[in-house]
């Protein structure tokens, strides 16, 4: 086999040609070469780019006048920006599978199931690499919500305190993408149950209207909604500051699902090892 010519193909051929350089080392090839895929989608990138303009020109137009009565202080561009900084990140996490499917079809991924690579760092390289999508995303939407007059009210640190709850939001969602992917092989079947499961999600939430505006029903589901952790966490941090009775309980509940879904994530990945070596 002739040796590849194309930055992305010498990390495929070294995938599958060299024995495993401990967990970094795998973590590290994974990484980077799910980064090579997605600068040769230049698609992708401007898409992750525009979106957060478009949401909030979309919603605010839509909601505004309906919700801003509802809102503390009247003030629906405010109330709005943290939940698309949420929104992209649960976007961005729903198409991770997406890369694992492109991989199952092009073989790729069995070269990297038959590798003597780590599949916790297989996993975490790729997922690693999709969290670069919520960050730029993430800081753009902080400064297009400063320019039409709702700045982060915690400065330069409620930044980065808002990019660290995006971050930890949406492990979990693409973890639950990428078991998708290897369980059902299917760009198709992954798209659909992702859309099926984080369109009434994100409307059963505290995203769009504050909870006493949701009927009773909907009230108990925002309740255990992880995507109301998300954004009454992000919301406290721009809006209010450091109320840490809210922060705090918000990230042990995304944390504790980030944990679940990523050992299920590995667990699924390993359970098609298996299946490729026999």
């Amino acid at each position: 086999m002739s040796t590849p010519s194309h930055p992305e193909d010498e990390l495929e051929y070294s995938t599958e040609k060299t024995p495993g350089n401990g967990f970094f080392g795998d973590f590290w090839t994974n990484f980077l070469r799910w980064n090579l895929k997605k600068v040769r989608e230049p698609f992708v990138l401007v898409f992750a780019l525009v979106q957060p303009l478009i949401f909030l020109v979309l919603f605010s137009q839509v909601f505004g006048q309906l919700a801003a009565d509802a809102v503390p202080g009247g003030d629906y561009v405010a109330y709005l920006v943290p939940a698309i900084v949420i929104q992209v990140a649960l976007i961005t996490a729903a198409g991770s599978g997406t890369g694992f499917v492109q991989d199952i079809e092009s073989g790729m991924f069995e070269k990297t199931l038959v590798s003597p690579m780590s599949r916790t760092a297989v996993f975490s390289g790729k997922v690693l690499s999709d969290l670069l999508l919520i960050v730029v995303p993430t800081l753009i939407m902080v400064v297009l919500g400063h320019v039409a007059g709702a700045p982060v009210t915690t400065g330069l640190l409620g930044i980065f305190g808002i990019l660290a709850v995006a971050v930890v939001f949406s492990v979990w969602f693409m973890a639950f993408s990428n078991i998708l992917a290897v369980v059902t092989g299917s760009t198709r079947v992954t798209g659909i149950v992702t859309n099926l499961v984080q369109f009434p999600l994100l409307f059963a939430s505290t995203a769009f209207v504050p909870v006493d505006a949701l009927p009773g029903w909907l009230q108990t589901v925002s309740s255990v909604n992880p995507i109301t952790y998300g954004v009454d966490a992000a919301r406290v941090i721009m809006l209010s500051g450091w109320d840490w009775g809210i922060i705090l309980p918000s990230l042990v509940v995304l944390g504790m699902l980030d944990l679940l879904f990523g050992m299920l994530a590995v667990y699924f990945l390993n359970r098609a090892s298996s299946a490729t070596v026999r």
